[in-house]
């Protein structure tokens, strides 16, 4: 499926189709009260190598639409492709093939594996792919963000700033198409966010990654190339009133 994910994939960048489609995108949960509609006919393009920042006021979606777009959580209706592969027609197996082959994705609370070291918890997506040299691309993975001298710590043996690096790392090391990053800042003090963002930026330029960056920090939004506003579980015009 991975050879099939790369050839489909340079096929549609020639094409000038978007490395994301959603169309009509819904999300509904149940609630105590009864169902809750989280997503309301969400439609969004992202092109290959694309930065888009997304704001909103908490509770309007933003997060749960990142996590429909990696397949962690299932639409209730609409329609999400990436690179031409349907991601809401997919079951559990090739969803998982999907992420790992072709999504990055950093969260505000980095979710590292506290057992393992930060080489192996970079190295694990690649060796879950069955790569021989996860080990050795995790390493350099480790050292382009400042840490290859503490390959052997545990994520408690690292400052809040460092695991978020590893976080990175992690998210880098199979090079994938489109990164998604949910407040990778929110956790960390100012000065530190502000190197962990260089970083991030500086990585998503040299892998030519896409980029959807969730935040509530209208400053880092605006570093991207398009930002988007959200509210009620809508995308809403840039010059609507976001409450």
């Amino acid at each position: 499926m991975m050879d099939d994910m790369a050839s489909y994939s340079a096929n549609r960048r020639e094409l000038g189709a978007p490395l994301v489609s959603v169309r009509d995108l819904r999300l509904t949960l149940p609630g105590a009260g009864g169902p809750v509609n989280i997503l309301r006919g969400v439609d969004l393009d992202i092109e290959a190598g694309e930065a888009v920042g997304l704001v909103g006021p908490s509770g309007s979606g933003k997060t749960s639409l990142l996590m429909v777009l990696a397949g962690l959580e299932r639409a209730s209706g609409g329609r999400v492709l990436l690179a031409g592969h349907e991601v809401t027609a997919l079951d559990e197996d090739r969803l998982a093939l999907l992420r790992r082959g072709m999504i990055g994705i950093v969260y505000q609370g980095f979710h590292l594996i506290a057992s393992m070291t930060a080489e192996e918890n970079v190295a694990v997506p690649l060796e879950l792919a069955g790569a021989c040299d996860a080990r050795r691309r995790a390493r350099a993975a480790l050292a382009a963000v400042g840490l290859g001298h503490r390959l052997r710590h545990l994520p408690g043996q690292l400052s809040g700033g460092e695991q978020q690096r590893v976080a990175i790392a992690r998210a880098f090391v199979a090079d994938p198409a489109l990164l998604l990053a949910d407040e990778p800042t929110g956790n960390l003090d100012q000065a530190t966010g502000a190197a962990v963002i260089e970083l991030l930026f500086r990585l998503r330029a040299e892998h030519g990654t896409a980029l959807l960056l969730v935040t509530h920090d209208q400053a880092l939004a605006g570093r991207c190339s398009r930002l988007l506003h959200m509210a009620d579980g809508r995308i809403v015009p840039e010059a609507a009133p976001v409450p």
